[in-house]
């Protein structure tokens, strides 16, 4: 049952980034595309990715049809799946800051950077990749196929790969900055959905107040600030519960076979449904969808 929950979870996921990956990018090639709409795109694409390695499902069986052996598999599987996992936080953070951007007033000292976003756009792709790719390479030195856990005192963090054991010391710098950079980034999604929240609520108390019906559907921009912040919030919930279970597991040293369960669906919860969110929130594919429908 369990497994059956987990491989629907990761079909979904897969069928709803695929999809929404598509779309970005026909908007991309044959659009003008709005500079949210190339960070969703690099989003998608990353959840995607995230789907796939947390599922074990497409490098499992590359690396079983080309003879590749265990310790490489499992080095460049965690590897990929913890790039993906800082990539994730960090373009989820620049989606919430450029939208917060993007629907600031004219008057506010936001504003001034509203035709710059394209440009600060690839500026902030090239850092947050080259980041996240040197950051992440810890993975290598310490994860490799399981051997002899009562010999070495490895660590399962997957089915066939474990954790080697670490220096206290470099254990708490890994655990220290990872928690750095992510309660940064966190702290920024927050505080920019905060400022969202708050000039939401200024432009429906201004619609009341001049009793435009008009101005009371909901705009393109405000459905796409309300779907971030829908996603901002649930990205908050699952990261930190995946925190939590991560770090808990590194200090004890000790992983329950249930843990890693509950870890896999965690993990993957937040890729599956911000594309369904995504989704039903974008009136372009959702007239899209009503035309396929009238066909």
């Amino acid at each position: 049952l369990v497994s059956n929950v987990l491989d629907f979870q990761s079909g979904l996921g897969i069928v709803a980034n695929m999809f929404l990956l598509l779309f970005y990018t026909f908007i991309m090639l044959g659009h003008r595309p709005k500079t949210t709409d190339m960070i969703s795109c690099q989003l998608t694409f990353i959840h995607l990715v995230m789907v796939l390695t947390g599922g074990d499902i497409w490098l499992t069986d590359i690396f079983e049809s080309l003879n590749i052996e265990n310790d490489f598999k499992c080095k460049i599987t965690i590897y990929i799946s913890r790039l993906m996992r800082g990539l994730s936080i960090c373009i989820t953070c620049l989606l919430s800051v450029f939208q917060a951007v993007t629907i600031s007033p004219n008057t506010s000292l936001l504003a001034k950077y509203k035709h710059k976003l394209k440009k600060f756009t690839v500026y902030a792709f090239l850092f947050i990749w080259s980041f996240n790719l040197s950051f992440s390479s810890n993975q290598i030195f310490y994860v490799g196929a399981f051997t002899n856990m009562s010999e070495t005192n490895q660590m399962t963090v997957t089915k066939y790969c474990s954790l080697f054991p670490m220096n206290y010391i470099i254990r708490g710098l890994i655990l220290a900055v990872t928690t750095s950079r992510d309660v940064f980034l966190v702290g920024v999604m927050l505080s920019t959905s905060a400022y969202m929240v708050i000039i939401l609520c200024r432009h429906q108390r201004q619609c009341k107040h001049l009793h435009n019906i008009s101005h009371l559907r909901a705009s393109p921009e405000k459905r796409a600030t309300q779907a971030i912040l829908v996603l901002v919030l649930f990205f908050v919930v699952m990261y930190w519960m995946d925190f939590i279970i991560s770090s808990t597991a590194v200090l004890l040293w000790m992983y329950d076979p249930v843990i890693l369960i509950v870890q896999k669906f965690v993990v993957n919860a937040y890729p599956t449904v911000t594309p369904l969110v995504q989704i039903s929130s974008d009136m372009r594919i959702i007239n899209i969808l009503k035309t396929m429908q009238l066909i």
